[in-house]
């Protein structure tokens, strides 16, 4: 039987492998820091392999850098052992929900989650420190022990989280803040579906570095869009020169081929247009076919300026002119100039029943006729169709002071958090897509995006889940948060979420999905010497009888467990008592865990006759070799397709 590594998967060998596979030649071997013979890449002939040229050393070239960027990129690849492990006692619901809330460092986490939810988030937003020489950031070092760091470092929050405040007396002013989120943007977006995308908020002081760190991790081809949002109306008089009214959401898909957007449901403005009824019922309004943006004229598009004949009794239209279709009209402006339509002929020919041909009051000119098409407020299906979603949000309900006053609501008028994000916001954001799939929020705050997704799940009846992830940051200890017990950013988050959802079941009496699963990023359950066995000295041996910290549960070992064999956190897990002893499954047959001590051959017997996919049992469960043998071909015979595992 083989062990479960218990940690992350190790990238940097894994993308050695594939590279050995494409290219042999450019592997090469060199020593790790123990001496021992591993291999590595040889990148001047790696260069040489993906160049049509000669390569003489490095060159100038266009590229965005920064000192540490060598650094933030080892971070998304080294592999690390820390967990999440459960806290049941905070979670809401936890045997039904399916949304997730992670208090830890979100780099840990989003490592630590590359496994399970690999291409399966559908939407990311992250509202993440703007690097207004005030933040708190995140300062990331995995090479070094935690407690060689801490020492080294001094600065850390009250539970020993890695932050530091990067003002702008720092000479790495903006080098420490790209290589903070620059590893968390390429672990994001191994997390994205094919069709995902992610929604960034943030200002101007970091807007124009951000843009091109997105371009280098999501590719310069799949940007979506950027959208100004109007954050303040009456403009903030604490900005140094001018009186700053807006912030950005900067907006990139996985692959923009996959990635398709619904767009918002027209404003009640656009709405009145409709005053016309097809045929069937439909309520539609006629725009003009005669293109009248950017790139109108004739020679902009000359196969697309021909003339389309009306029958000036019905308004119908077709291309060929005869006794029934006697008005020729031309895509001309009013002043004369030619212009172009926006459909070409074939596409006049196969939709000709959508086009009405109108005689218009042009001044100074008589009997003008134009060509217009019929646009529809609902599809066939009755469905209403909605509008492209437009680069400037304005709506009075996006004006941020509306994100401090619900939160204060929440809190019975406390102000205990600030510069929360509106639900309104989140929720234009998520309207944009379908309405199920997974949103993960990396930069949680107070929990704006958990209680966005509730309120409009118990709006449109979506089914969208949430994974959550926040420091636990500590809250001032002169703040209102504090005094009322709320300790940390992280507790805020989730006692937001608990009367967030409180509320919408009272005004809406939707059943919808309130509950949360709570998981804490912490070190792994394995002692070091589960690792490091070739480091185990011989007077600790009888203390390493057992490497399984002291204080871990085995709900502990089964969360460890779903994590390396890539099983999702809100999988339903169940609890048996089989003959005396504890035994684990998760999602029915997916995985049986069984961790108690003396596993007797019935035991393992009535686990193989359920057959599931995985098993995994603790490697002390058996008295010997013999007794792990039997075990094996206990399960070849009952369940021969089961992937057996200890730890």
């Amino acid at each position: 039987m083989e062990k479960l590594k218990m940690e992350t998967k190790d990238l940097i060998r894994e993308n050695i492998e594939k590279l050995a596979e494409m290219f042999p030649d450019v592997i090469t071997e060199t020593r790790d820091e123990k001496g021992n013979l591993i291999k590595a890449v040889d990148f001047e002939l790696l260069k040489q392999e993906l160049s049509g040229r000669v390569v003489e050393g490095d060159g100038e070239r266009y590229q965005l850098t920064w000192p540490g960027k060598k650094e933030a990129m080892l971070l998304t690849n080294l592999p690390t052992n820390r967990t999440l492990r459960p806290a049941k006692e905070e979670s809401m619901d936890w045997e039904k929900t399916g949304n997730i809330y992670i208090e830890g460092d979100n780099l840990e986490a989003l490592i630590i989650l590359q496994e399970s939810y690999l291409n399966k988030i559908k939407l990311i937003y992250i509202d993440p420190p703007y690097n207004t020489g005030k933040d708190f950031i995140y300062k990331d070092n995995f090479k070094q022990s935690r407690e060689e760091y801490l020492t080294g470092s001094g600065q850390v929050d009250g539970d020993g989280n890695r932050l530091f405040q990067n003002t702008e007396s720092n000479g790495r002013f903006h080098s420490d803040w790209l290589s903070m989120i620059y590893p968390r943007l390429k672990l994001a977006r191994n997390l994205l579906r094919e069709d995902g995308v992610i929604f960034i908020s943030i200002d101007d002081n970091e807007v124009h570095n951000l843009r091109k760190i997105c371009d280098e991790v999501f590719g310069e081809r799949n940007i979506v869009g950027q959208i100004t949002v109007q954050s303040n109306p009456r403009g903030s008089q604490a900005s140094k020169y001018m009186a700053d009214v807006h912030e950005y959401l900067l907006i990139y898909s996985k692959n923009i081929n996959s990635f398709t957007i619904i767009g918002h449901i027209k404003d009640k403005n656009i709405l009145s247009e409709y005053s016309y009824t097809y045929k069937d019922g439909r309520k539609f309004r006629l725009l003009g076919l005669r293109q009248r943006g950017g790139a109108w004229r004739r020679e902009h598009r000359p196969n697309m300026y021909f003339p389309i004949y009306v029958n000036p009794q019905t308004g119908k239209v077709s291309l060929e002119k005869n006794n029934e279709f006697t008005v020729e009209v031309l895509p001309k402006r009013p002043s004369g100039e030619e212009s172009r339509w926006t459909w070409s002929k074939k596409k006049v020919l196969e939709n000709r029943e959508l086009l009405v041909g109108r005689k218009v009051n042009r001044e100074g000119l008589e009997d003008f006729w134009d060509v217009f098409r019929i646009d529809f407020l609902e599809d066939e299906d009755g469905k209403m169709k909605t509008s492209k979603v437009k680069t400037m949000w304005i709506d009075k309900e996006i004006n941020y002071q509306n994100g401090r006053t619900e939160i204060k609501e929440l809190f019975d008028g406390l102000d205990i958090f600030d510069f929360p994000k509106p639900t309104y916001l989140v929720k234009k954001i998520l309207s944009t897509l379908e309405d199920s799939g997974l949103i993960l929020d990396f930069f949680a705050g107070s929990a704006t995006t958990a209680h966005a997704v509730m309120q409009l799940n118990a709006e449109d009846g979506g089914n969208r889940k949430y994974i959550m992830v926040q420091l636990p940051e500590p809250c001032p200890k002169d703040s209102e948060a504090y005094r009322t017990g709320l300790k940390n950013i992280s507790e805020i988050g989730k006692e937001r979420i608990r009367r967030a959802a409180k509320k919408i079941k009272e005004e809406t009496g939707t059943d919808i999905d309130y509950g949360f699963r709570v998981f804490k990023v912490d070190s792994s359950n394995m002692k070091d010497v589960y690792y490091r066995p070739d480091e185990l000295l011989q007077q600790n041996l009888f203390r390493m009888i057992d490497n399984i910290k002291e204080d871990r549960t085995a709900e502990d070992l089964l969360i460890q467990v779903m994590l390396e064999w890539g099983l999702e956190l809100s999988l339903p897990m169940e609890k048996k008592n089989i003959f005396n002893k504890e035994v684990h499954f998760v999602a029915g047959n997916s995985l049986a865990a069984c961790f108690d001590e003396g596993v007797s051959e019935e035991l393992v017997r009535e686990i193989a006759r359920e057959k599931p996919l995985r098993a995994v049992f603790r490697d002390s469960s058996f008295a010997g070799d013999a007794a792990r043998i039997n075990v094996e071909e206990l399960f070849k015979m009952l369940s021969p397709t089961t992937e057996i595992k200890v730890i």
